[in-house]
């Protein structure tokens, strides 16, 4: 291993940029791989919400459908496909295969599908389904109506969890050591946040085109072209850049060396019932548990209903896609800020718990004030008439501010506390712990929200007759979240207490069994290592 020699940071570049000078060969074509990543992201997911919710026939309704019975068999078939692939391709050829069939679906479904959708869309037996069915299997109607739409959905939510969680984090993962992973992480993350701040100007340029158009083309058609056309060229760098870091990167033994890099633990493979059987055997494990499902079912339940009401002030697809790119841009940046300013102090200063708690208690507030609108909106015209806004693009704004707030506390404050939980468990109960809290909160989060939506939009028929038993679950679930953080705050901080108990009682007992000279010897090798380590 090549040996470099580096000043310490000094504290305002550690806390901004705690890199190396010889160390941005690595770092920089890594931020403008997630950069690319993240950029598509953002557009794929504004434009996915965009086709469907505005679709004829179709509405917000179609969006618990599709996660609970396209979404999850695509994952499923693609992640077969992918360990599949896996035994037979290298590294290299694996993330080749990944990336690229996504790219040409988007430029394919621009350039050709999009155009035929009336030829492909079955408009005439949807028709028939729909006048034969319930009206609360709309959502499943205006799938079927609306098939080429779907499909790029399920792409475009795939993009999310292959490209950036699954081959980019996977490949991040396998080329960097502990110690840069301290350093580079925190950075990666937010490179992917900065995107956010690129995509979603573009996304309201590319939307305002409509204006420059005639009245009789397709003005979804031409922004559409515009977004898939960056997308494309957004992989292209990706590929190039990866490219280029198998030739000039990974041959380099100051950033990678096989040899060096300790094999990392494989996390137990736990089936949906075992994983239920572990969580049950311990309350701390329990409490985390409840906190990512109660996460991902709220966040859902309010976001779908949110693009309900989106859809209600954005008929027009080009509108639509245009304040979803304004709320990217807000999201990008309220998200960095919370980042690099609220999460990190408000756990030094008012420690685990409170930091914990706020993102619930936030989500109650916004969420209250969101479906107050919502459900009251008849009851507040004079209200809204005095703030020059109508009762509806009130609600709109209250769900926009909802969704911000939400999604850069996750970044900011959820994540890092649901991390920290798990360091005072023991060995065993750290990794099998998290293994079996992935296989169930990460499935019944996403899928939880949409099958309880689904199942209220069949009994009563639409989103809007749903909503107040929307709002009443919702706070159910909070409270429940903030049952389970408080306890499982008394019961980190209890385990911490006790560990630092036993470091302490630890240190005693060997200074006490030190003699003088031994003492001082000891010292001056400890002085020695760590000047060695903070070199």
């Amino acid at each position: 291993m090549a040996e470099v020699t580096e000043k310490p940071f000094g504290k305002l570049r550690s806390f901004f940029w705690p890199i190396h000078s010889y160390e941005l060969k690595k770092i920089v074509p890594l931020l403008i791989m997630f950069l690319c990543v993240s950029f598509n992201y953002t557009i794929l997911r504004d434009a996915k919400d965009a086709l469907i919710v505005t679709a004829p026939g179709s509405g917000a309704e179609a969006i618990p459908f599709l996660k609970v019975w396209c979404v999850v068999p695509f994952a499923i078939v693609f992640m077969v496909i992918y360990a599949k692939l896996s035994n037979v391709l290298s590294k290299q050829k694996l993330f080749y295969a990944a990336i690229v069939p996504f790219l040409v679906f988007f430029g394919l479904f621009a350039a050709v599908i999009y155009p035929m959708k009336d030829i492909l869309h079955p408009t005439h037996s949807a028709d028939m389904l729909q006048n034969a069915l319930p009206q609360g299997l709309m959502g499943l109607v205006a799938i079927y109506r609306n098939w080429t739409f779907a499909l790029f959905y399920v792409m475009s939510e795939l993009w999310g969890s292959v490209a950036l969680s699954l081959v980019l984090w996977g490949f991040v993962n396998d080329i960097t050591r502990v110690t840069e992973a301290k350093r580079f992480y925190t950075l990666l993350g937010l490179g992917a946040n900065v995107a956010l701040l690129i995509s979603g100007p573009l996304i309201m340029h590319f939307a305002n085109v409509r204006a420059t158009l005639p009245a009789n083309v397709d003005a979804w058609g031409v922004t559409l072209n515009y977004l898939m056309s960056s997308v494309i060229a957004s992989g292209v760098v990706l590929l190039g850049v990866y490219s280029w870091m198998q030739k000039n990167v990974l041959t380099d033994p100051r950033f990678y060396d096989p040899k060096d890099l300790k094999k990392k633990k494989s996390k137990p493979k736990m089936g949906m019932l075992e994983s239920f059987k572990f969580l049950a055997k311990s309350r701390y494990l329990g409490c985390i548990a409840i906190l990512v499902i109660a996460y991902g079912v709220g966040i859902n339940l309010i976001e779908v209903t949110w693009k309900g009401q989106l859809k209600l002030q954005y008929p027009n697809t080009n509108d639509y896609v245009k304040f979803m790119g304004m709320f990217s841009t807000v999201t990008g940046a309220m998200t960095i800020f919370m980042m690099l300013f609220v999460g990190g102090n408000l756990l030094r200063k008012k420690g685990w718990t409170f930091t914990a708690l706020l993102t619930p208690v936030m989500i109650l507030i916004t969420g209250t004030l969101f479906f107050t609108f919502v459900i009251f909106r008849a009851n507040l015209s004079p209200l809204t008439a005095l703030l020059g806004v109508s009762p509806l693009m009130l609600g709109v704004i209250f769900g926009m501010v909802q969704n911000i707030l939400s999604k850069s506390s996750k970044y900011s404050m959820f994540d890092p506390t649901k991390e920290m939980a798990y360091i005072p468990l023991d060995p065993e109960s750290k990794v099998k712990g998290k293994a079996a809290i992935d296989v169930v909160g990460a499935r019944l989060g996403k899928s939880g929200g949409s099958l309880l939506q689904q199942g209220l939009i069949v009994g009563f028929g639409s989103l809007a007759a749903i909503t107040p038993y929307v709002a009443i679950i919702l706070f159910i679930i909070i409270a429940a979240w903030i049952t389970a953080g408080k306890s499982l705050g008394k019961q980190f901080n209890t385990l911490t207490l006790q560990q630092e108990e036993a470091r302490k009682a630890e240190a005693l007992a060997a200074q006490s069994a030190t003699s003088g000279a031994e003492a001082s010897e000891v010292a001056a090798v400890a002085k020695e290592e760590t000047t060695v380590v903070s070199s």
